[in-house]
């Protein structure tokens, strides 16, 4: 625990209080609706999924032996831990019936060590028969909603060829907390034509919702993405931060937000080798340590 905000670990004591929880991030392949053409091709301008699937997570697996390799993979070393299995991969809650969906689901609840589940997904994909079914294994063990929302300015999102509106995200955090089910955003900083007070403006907004976690990220321009392309030729123009900056504008979004809302990470966190800029060259820690630092100077 930190006197400046609530992290991560913190918040998952609220509902482990004495356990060692770690995520293993598993892909069923489920696609994006923003890909196939139900609402665009091509998917968001920044996005290339390959950049944040762990090595252990292939999609031609089924759960149980995706959740396996996991734990081995963690378990070398911390041998005493139990799992969130999350479901990190496009969209996912997306391309599967409801009854298919519960079956791979109660799949990975079904594992001794398995503490709890954590559902990536967008906010116009939660049709009501899906959020009462997340809902009732929800009474069996925690299942965590972590919502794609990147920005609550329409603007921005139909520029980053999002294909959701801002009034939709919030639709869907009132939707999920009204059925009991702990609900997180994502949120992208430093997007195309956004400017600070934009950003905190949506920083504002989130907090005034029952939004329970908060995962931050610096926008990179990742190589064979749309965003990359665009970058290259002029077409779009990206004012990147520089540490010093992004630290500065996560202090201010630390005193706006809550205690009650966790912070569960500050950085993006692709492979250096697909990243064009910004090149940093800081892991997450090392960024929270600089962070942290800076509070303390303020």
């Amino acid at each position: 625990m930190n006197e400046y905000y609530t992290d991560y670990a913190e918040y998952l004591q609220r509902y482990f209080p004495g356990r060692k929880i770690q995520k293993i991030s598993v892909n069923t392949g489920n696609g994006c609706p923003n890909r196939d053409g139900t609402l665009g091709t091509g998917g968001c301008i920044y996005c290339r999924n390959d950049a944040f699937t762990p090595g252990y997570c292939f999609a031609s697996q089924d759960i149980s032996a995706q959740i396996e390799a996991g734990r081995n993979f963690f378990r070398r070393k911390y041998p005493q831990m139990d799992f969130l299995v999350y479901f990190q991969s496009y969209t996912g809650t997306y391309r599967n019936s409801v009854g298919n969906l519960r079956k791979i689901y109660t799949e990975a609840m079904a594992h001794n060590d398995v503490a709890g589940l954590i559902i990536g997904t967008r906010p116009d994909c939660l049709p009501d028969e899906l959020v009462a079914m997340l809902s009732e294994l929800n009474s069996e063990k925690p299942v965590f909603v972590e919502l794609g929302v990147e920005s609550l300015h329409d603007c921005t999102l139909r520029l980053i060829n999002r294909g959701h509106t801002a009034g939709q995200s919030e639709e869907a955090v009132r939707k999920l907390t009204a059925a009991g089910i702990p609900c997180g955003v994502h949120l992208i900083l430093g997007l195309p034509g956004e400017t600070r007070e934009m950003m905190l403006e949506t920083i504002n907004r989130i907090a005034a919702l029952p939004v329970e976690s908060v995962k931050l990220h610096h926008l990179q321009v990742l190589r064979g993405t749309p965003l990359g392309r665009m970058a290259e030729s002029g077409e779009i123009e990206i004012s990147h931060f520089t540490v010093d900056e992004y630290a500065d504008l996560c202090v201010d979004i630390i005193r706006r937000l809550p205690r009650r809302i966790a912070i569960e990470r500050f950085l993006a966190s692709a492979p250096p080798a697909l990243v064009v800029s910004p090149r940093w060259g800081l892991k997450n820690y090392q960024f929270t340590n600089l962070l942290l630092n800076k509070l303390r100077e303020k």
